[in-house]
């Protein structure tokens, strides 16, 4: 792309809101290539200024809880009311061939469909909790591009909704229509993370199970830590397949905007969370440095394996490759 695309013309397309130049800018944050990163940032950094409107909302969720047919009933709601749509959503990659499942458009079957949304697919690439690396960088890219909405789906595993929350301003968790055991895919960590929690699938027979849910849901969240000085999370009903409780929903996503903007907290949070970036970007960028020292590359192979065989502690092989690192040629 960095020979087909300058700069300045990378900046005046997304500024534009041109989804060519949008999709092509996207694939240059998220390339590998040391030069394509150079440039990515060199983009970021031109378009940084120009941010800030957009509501950026993540969501997260056990399995089978219906987050794609949630997003996709949301967004198109979303889309009627006049407003324009981003959906980056982050496929679980392959451990071992690092390939993705990129069905995203297909699950998203009405959203796929609109002028005004923009859904990208990106493979987590291996990252911490399948929150792809360069996905903060992307948001700061749809935002100037003048989306009103960033939905931002994670695989709801391991850390990453920890990772999701601390890019967002609003964090949603979807629950399964039950009580008691079905409840307990949601962590108690997940519970305090969620500015919401709203219980999905509140419809035909489970719409009675789904009111059980939502007073289990209630009850347990008076017994957590607020997360924000001006905010009481909240806990409702809804349906992605009737879209029923989706306005209430929103007016809910948008009361939190207007209380913590109005108490300086929505300024403060997003300082802290570009203070989590740069700390983010320095451990990538310092295990890249100690990766490729050729001291260290030579003693890893063998290190790992005796690792691996429970021949070497993990904390003895890694002093063995921190005093490789720090040797002198």
């Amino acid at each position: 792309m960095a020979a087909r695309l300058s700069l300045d013309e990378a900046e005046a397309g997304i500024l534009a809101g041109e989804r060519g130049v949008l999709a092509r800018s996207i694939t240059l944050v998220e390339s590998r290539r040391e030069s394509d990163q150079r440039l990515a940032e060199a983009l970021v950094a031109r378009l940084l200024p120009r941010t800030g409107a957009a509501r950026r909302v993540g969501l997260s969720g056990p399995p089978g809880v219906g987050k794609s047919s949630f997003i996709d009933a949301l967004g198109s709601a979303l889309i009627a009311d006049g407003k324009r749509v981003a959906v980056l959503a982050v496929d679980p990659s392959s451990a071992r061939s690092g390939g993705s499942i990129l069905g995203d458009k297909t699950r998203m079957a009405e959203l796929s469909q609109e002028p005004n949304a923009f859904i990208r697919p990106s493979p987590s690439g291996g990252t911490l909790g399948g929150v792809t690396r360069t996905t903060r960088q992307t948001m700061v890219v749809c935002d100037a591009a003048g989306y009103d909405v960033i939905l931002v789906e994670t695989v709801g595993a391991g850390q990453s909704e920890v990772a999701v929350s601390d890019m967002v301003d609003f964090f949603l968790v979807l629950a399964l229509p039950g009580a008691g055991d079905e409840l307990q895919g949601i962590k108690k960590g997940v519970f305090e993370l969620a500015d919401a929690l709203a219980v999905n699938k509140a419809d035909g027979d489970g719409a009675m199970r789904a009111k059980v849910a939502l007073a289990d849901l209630r009850s347990a969240l008076r017994y957590l830590p607020r997360k924000r000085a001006s905010w009481t999370p909240r806990a409702l009903a809804v349906s992605g397949l009737t879209g029923a409780g989706l306005d209430e929903l929103w007016d809910v996503i948008e009361e939190h905007r207007r209380l913590l903007a109005g108490s300086g907290e929505l300024d403060a949070m997003r300082a802290a969370q570009q203070r989590t970036w740069m700390w983010a970007l320095i451990r990538e960028r310092l295990e890249l440095v100690f990766r490729s020292n050729p001291h260290v590359a030579a003693a890893l192979p063998q290190l790992e394996a005796a690792v691996t065989a429970g021949t070497v502690t993990s904390s003895a092989a890694a002093d063995e490759l921190l005093a490789a690192f720090t040797a002198k040629a």
